[in-house]
């Protein structure tokens, strides 16, 4: 996680050049790679606090709304690849 070095992705690939589908697919891989790296982040982050900062961090309704947002997320990749195959699917129609 922490320890993990990040992935770059080039941006050297014109956009001209995608479907749409694969331009929608590109959008949401990354909006979901830079929620990956915040998360990745403030693990880090929490990692330098004290244990009483981190425990009233943790108690806050901004943590929880965290928590339940990174819950959603999890099954968000998924969404995605299942979009992409039926926009490929309808493509090939």
């Amino acid at each position: 996680m922490a320890n993990e070095q990040p992935i770059l992705h080039s941006t050297s690939t014109p956009d001209d050049d995608l479907t749409p589908t694969e331009l929608a697919h590109s959008i949401i891989e990354s909006l979901l790679e830079h929620t990956r790296v915040v998360s990745d982040l403030i693990a880090l982050m929490a990692q330098a606090l004290d244990q009483d900062t981190t425990k009233a961090l943790t108690l806050t309704p901004q943590w929880q709304a965290y928590l339940e947002s990174r819950r959603a997320l999890e099954h968000t990749r998924e969404e995605v690849e299942k979009f992409a195959a039926m926009m490929k699917e309808d493509a090939r129609d």
